[in-house]
C-alpha cells in the first residue's frame, strides 16, 4: 500500500530534466522535430513532475498553452524541464520549456514553452487531494501567482 501523501511539498521537489536527441523519424522534411513529437515529450516531463510531486499517478487533464517558438534540428539535443507551479485540490499546473541544443558547440536555443494541468488519482481511477505547494524561490512564487491568475480566467471560462 503506498504511503499517505506528504502534506505540504517544496516547489523544487519536483523538478525535472529530460533529454531526447532529435533522430530522423522525429522529423519532418525539412529536417525539423514534428511539432506533436515535441507535444508528447512535454506531456511525459510534466507528467514526470506532476507524478514526482504528489507521489500518486496522474493523468493530462489539458495543455492550455504551447507555444513554438523555433524548430529544433535533426541531431540536435531537445532538454525539457519541468516543475509543478501550482497545485489546488486534485490537479495541479505544470509549467515547461524547451531548449535545443546544438551537439557540438552546446548552443542552447530556447524552443518551445507550454502549462500543462495535471490531476492525481487513487487506485480505482478517481480524483485523490495532492499535497499544498510550497514555492521555495522567488520565481516559484512567481509561478504559483500566474497559475493561480491562469486557473481564475479559465474557471471563469475565458
Amino acid at each position: 500500500m503506498p504511503a499517505e501523501p506528504i502534506a505540504a511539498v517544496l516547489g523544487s521537489a519536483s523538478r525535472v530534466e529530460m533529454t531526447q536527441i532529435v533522430l530522423p523519424e522525429h522529423t519532418n522534411a525539412m529536417g525539423t522535430i514534428f511539432g506533436g513529437q515535441v507535444a508528447a515529450w512535454i506531456d511525459i516531463c510534466g507528467a514526470i513532475a506532476a507524478q514526482r510531486f504528489c507521489r500518486r499517478q496522474v493523468v493530462t487533464a489539458s495543455i492550455d498553452e504551447l507555444i513554438f517558438l523555433h524548430p529544433i534540428q535533426r541531431g540536435h539535443i531537445a532538454v525539457f524541464q519541468a516543475i509543478v507551479n501550482a497545485a489546488w485540490g486534485s490537479s495541479m499546473e505544470v509549467g515547461v520549456t524547451v531548449d535545443g541544443e546544438d551537439p557540438l558547440t552546446g548552443i542552447r536555443t530556447r524552443t518551445s514553452t507550454a502549462t500543462l494541468t495535471f490531476v492525481a488519482l487513487n487506485a480505482d481511477g478517481s480524483r485523490i487531494p495532492v499535497p499544498q505547494l510550497v514555492p521555495d524561490t522567488e520565481g516559484g512564487k512567481d509561478r504559483e501567482a500566474e497559475a493561480n491568475a491562469r486557473r481564475a480566467r479559465r474557471l471563469r471560462g475565458g
